[in-house]
């Protein structure tokens, strides 16, 4: 066989190997039913916090500026990296988190739990799980992202 015809059949497989790889646990991963609802083991938020209430209202504008913290701009990283670009759950980090990410669709395991335990979540973090701490949002911002996050459970 032609050394040149060898170099391209195996640059070929190792291509074909490497796409295998990376997107195979991603199938397995879709085909898994979700669980919904979720069960919680987050610690409960202070008082003071877990009993506000979102001062936003769903305008527009708000919903706009929560989608996009959501999908591209919150820091440290984007929230649909871990949840899903739809909320699923399903980002393209969420392999291997145990627990998994919440399913912000399951509007049985978002919608029963109050707004401030939200905002402390997003704001701290939750130990034990792969929530990182958001603190560099302002409240403003955590509070946009929950009005559209609530959006996604309707």
């Amino acid at each position: 066989m032609n050394r040149n015809l060898l170099q391209k059949r195996t640059l070929w497989f190792t291509v074909v190997l490497i796409i295998l790889i990376g997107v195979w646990p991603g199938l397995v991963l879709a085909k898994e039913p979700l669980q919904c609802p979720q069960p919680r083991f987050t610690k409960q938020a202070p008082d003071e916090i877990y009993n506000l209430e979102n001062p936003l209202e769903p305008t527009p504008e708000n919903l706009k500026k929560g989608k996009l913290l959501y999908l591209t701009k919150a820091k440290p990283m984007p929230c649909k990296l871990c949840h899903g670009a739809s909320g699923d759950g399903r980002g393209p980090m969420a392999r291997g988190f145990d627990p998994p990410p919440r399913d912000f669709t399951c509007s049985e395991t978002i919608n029963g739990v109050p707004e401030g335990q939200l905002f402390w979540i997003i704001k701290n973090g939750s130990p034990g799980t792969g929530m990182l701490a958001f603190k560099g949002l302002k409240d403003e911002q955590i509070w946009q992202i929950l009005l559209y996050v609530r959006q996604l459970a309707q």
